[in-house]
């Protein structure tokens, strides 16, 4: 019998009909004979307010105690989706990530996955009971409960499908959201999105990486580690999904899949004497003891100075500008102070055929100028090219790329879908 995780994320559990819906789900998945493992995220917004009212309690509040505070999302969740399972005439059993056997680093809120001891899993699989696991947490070595970050509850799923080998009897990963699968944009944003039946783990890491919001890069890491096959389905409208695998080269594959829109970034610049030595590993070694994810990094050198700009999410601005600044006094005098910029967004184009296509940088920034779109900054990769434009142009720069790739569809099809 294969095995199948199905994961559930908030927007599928807003309410006690939203977790009885996908409970039938879940139940006729069980009944046809599949062994199931669940991946619950918190209901709704939960998680958003649990956030809110520890800020409002204490903002400078230690991460050990807003782990705990954002993990019972996930404990109410779980527990309510056994309690329907049970109603259905499903045996469940509702489990935290320590439960379910995920060891973590000691990282509040952005804690790694060291191990998975899945003896508690396999023996609940073979009572042919549903296993509930709460998503997005885990426990260190001496008991604390630890959290994944945003997006924690897909790297629950993908992680448990590699740690239980589903792959091997022909299981897969399925992650439930609130969009039928992966567009070539975020339908929510350009109405004539298409959806794609299938897309490999390195081009849907680049486009998490760059603004979709369907899937938790983390998760993706896993997935291609292990070969996971990870089907991404609406959850009240279960159509075909997109399927994220790995692929073949495919010379007349399309040079651009789809493209992402990545808003709210910062960027940081600062300048250090040009015979100063260790100044890059002092900024970086900075924002790495932040937990900060760093994103692009330019350098160029001018009248006795390096100059030194980089890119991070606007939450993290201050944090960020705070800890370099101290560390390069540690260095010594003569570097600029950090100075801030905001309102920007990225735009990004990816796709595996950019290996074997030419002329796709030509097109995109051509499609920007002809909107009088300004690009601020450029980044590439093998398989993407991203720029840095203001955001007001955000939306309009997305639309432009999506536009001068043919990505789209018409809208009457793509509602088919749906």
């Amino acid at each position: 019998m294969p095995t199948v995780i199905q994961k559930f994320g908030g927007t599928s559990l807003v309410n006690r009909e939203a977790v009885v819906r996908c409970a039938r789900r879940i139940a006729t998945r069980h009944e046809h004979g599949d062994r199931v493992v669940v991946v619950v995220s918190a209901m709704g917004e939960t998680t958003d307010r649990l956030v809110e009212q520890g800020r409002m309690m204490n903002p400078d509040g230690n991460r050990r105690e807003f782990d705990l505070l954002m993990a019972a999302g996930e404990q109410v969740s779980a527990a309510l989706m056994a309690l329907a399972l049970e109603s259905l005439g499903v045996g469940a059993t509702a489990l935290t990530g320590a439960q379910a056997g995920f060891m973590t680093d000691e990282v509040h809120g952005r804690a790694r996955i060291k191990d998975i001891r899945t003896s508690r899993l396999a023996s609940e699989l073979d009572a042919d009971r549903v296993p509930v696991v709460m998503g997005f947490q885990g426990v260190t070595n001496e008991g604390e409960l630890t959290t994944f970050g945003r997006g924690g509850s897909d790297t629950t799923a993908v992680a448990l499908a590699a740690a239980l080998n589903v792959a091997a009897e022909g299981g897969y990963c399925e992650i439930n959201t609130d969009v039928a699968g992966i567009h070539t944009a975020d339908p929510r944003l350009i109405a004539e999105a298409r959806r794609l039946d299938q897309i490999s783990y390195e081009e849907m890491l680049e486009l998490a990486l760059h603004g979709a919001r369907v899937m938790d890069p983390r998760a993706l890491v896993f997935g291609e580690k292990y070969s996971v096959p990870i089907l991404v389905r609406h959850s009240t409208r279960p159509g075909a999904g997109t399927l994220i695998t790995s692929m073949e080269e495919d010379m007349e594959r399309p040079s651009v899949v789809g493209c992402a829109l990545k808003e709210d970034i910062g960027r940081i610049a600062l300048s250090v004497p040009a015979g100063e030595s260790g100044a890059q590993a002092a900024i970086f070694e900075a924002t790495a003891r932040a937990g900060i994810v760093v994103d692009d990094i330019i350098q160029t050198e001018h009248d006795g100075r390096v100059h030194v700009a980089f890119t991070v999410e606007h939450a993290d601005l201050a944090v960020v500008r705070t800890a370099i600044s101290e560390s390069l006094d540690d260095l010594g005098g003569g570097h600029t102070d950090p100075e801030v910029e905001i309102g920007l967004a990225k735009v990004s184009a990816v796709g595996t055929g950019m290996k074997t296509h030419t002329g796709i940088a030509s097109r995109m920034f051509g499609a920007l100028a002809d909107r009088s779109i300004p690009i601020r900054n450029i980044t590439t990769s093998e398989i993407k090219i991203s720029c840095l434009v203001p955001q007001e142009h955000g939306v309009r720069a997305l639309e432009a790329v999506h536009q001068c790739f043919d990505l789209g569809m018409p809208a009457t099809e793509n509602a088919r879908e749906g």
